[in-house]
């Protein structure tokens, strides 16, 4: 077999493979890192915009024992499970459920998200918004798994001020029976959550958030932090209550965001992880050694991969992690719920194929370069 593939625009690239990352002999004892992990559609299933999704739970499952392989913990039914792009409630509830056991019978580490997404979408009560979130709340504990009270899209439609946000989110925490992982993302990751925390002013925002996690400190494990803005992110860990964490979901900056510096770190809840995962397990063996030569060469190529694939629009970043677990081997096809295999063009994943195996995170050339022809003869690019 050939390890050739010719690009859009003519070119014709070798692929060199990936060298190979050991697996560790545990996760990180120096930085807790989850991967948010992406679902594997059904593709004989009717997976179209708007239809119910239909999952490929064996491969999805087989997934998440390679991300737990490497010795990262599982972010399950978060964004890059296409959640509110495919994933709708009753698959999530399914995916945590199935997750969560398989969890317990390898001893992998499992956070779970818990939203709103059961309810009709635009603006509602708060009451009601509550109760969705503690139906939600009530199905993670059930399954086992810590929850991510992930951002509500029903609740910044319907919130007036700050003040509403803290009303929910006291309620929410008040009757937590174990700590749970706050949520920020950013509109660059989902536009219906502009404004989120009461105000498009993210110093305002960020002094309400502040104010409900010292409120509330026994019961915030964390806060994911998805923003995009390396120096706010530090600056908020920097303010953070003694024992809460801050887990970096910046996917343009974690490499220095994770290291830290003399005043503390950022652990790790990355949609990124899902597809560097051997690489970013190898960074963390060094880390924890104290090698930072090593943890700054392994992760270095991985970065011009990172921004390529969270590029803008970067609510399709879950195209090119789906398009790099089909070239990895990880899954046999490339379809995704609701037809997002479409949300980036021949060019982007062309781009995205050389920078992955820049960064040696495509261990069989040939294979990836197989598939990768497919794709792009498709595409109406000769091989």
């Amino acid at each position: 077999m050939s390890a050739t593939v010719h690009l859009p625009g003519g070119e014709a690239y070798r692929l060199r493979g990936g060298r190979g990352f050991p697996r560790p002999a545990g996760p990180s004892t120096s930085r807790v890192a989850y991967a948010a992990a992406h679902v594997v559609a059904d593709p004989g299933a009717e997976n179209v915009p708007g239809a119910p999704a239909a999952v490929d739970w064996e491969r999805t499952l087989a997934f998440r024992h390679h991300l737990w392989s490497y010795g990262l913990g599982v972010a399950e039914a978060m964004d890059t499970a296409q959640r509110g792009m495919g994933l709708d409630h009753a698959a999530c509830r399914e995916l945590i459920r199935r997750s969560a056991a398989e969890a317990r019978a390898v001893g992998g580490r499992i956070v779970a998200g818990v939203a709103t997404d059961q309810l009709p979408p635009g603006p509602t009560s708060l009451t009601l918004i509550v109760d969705a979130y503690t139906a939600q709340l009530a199905e993670v504990a059930a399954a086992g798994a810590r929850p991510v009270l992930m951002c509500s899209r029903q609740l910044a439609a319907t919130a007036t001020d700050a003040e509403d946000y803290l009303r929910v989110y006291d309620r929410l925490l008040t009757a937590a029976d174990q700590p749970v992982v706050l949520h920020w993302l950013g509109d660059m990751f989902d536009p219906a959550l502009a404004g989120y925390w009461g105000s498009t002013d993210l110093d305002e925002a960020t002094e309400t958030m502040l104010h409900l996690i010292k409120d509330h400190q026994a019961r915030v494990d964390g806060i994911k932090v998805s923003l995009l803005d390396a120096d706010r992110e530090v600056d908020l860990r920097r303010r953070l209550p003694d024992g809460v964490r801050l887990y970096t979901g910046d996917d343009f900056h974690y490499p220095e965001l994770i290291r830290g510096d003399a005043q503390g770190h950022s652990d790790a809840l990355l949609g990124v992880f899902a597809a560097i995962a051997p690489a970013a397990a190898t960074a963390l063996a060094a880390l924890d050694a104290g090698d930072l030569a090593t943890y700054d060469e392994v992760f270095a190529p991985t970065l011009p991969l990172a921004r390529h694939l969270f590029a803008a629009p970067t609510w399709h970043y879950k195209t090119g992690i789906v398009f790099l677990a089909w070239l990895a081997g990880h899954q046999d096809h490339f379809t995704m719920l609701a037809g997002q295999q479409a949300g980036r063009s021949p060019a982007h994943l062309a781009r995205l194929l050389v920078l992955a195996d820049a960064a040696d995170l495509l261990p069989d050339a040939e294979l990836a370069a197989a598939r990768a022809r497919a794709y792009f003869t498709v595409a109406g690019v000769a091989q």
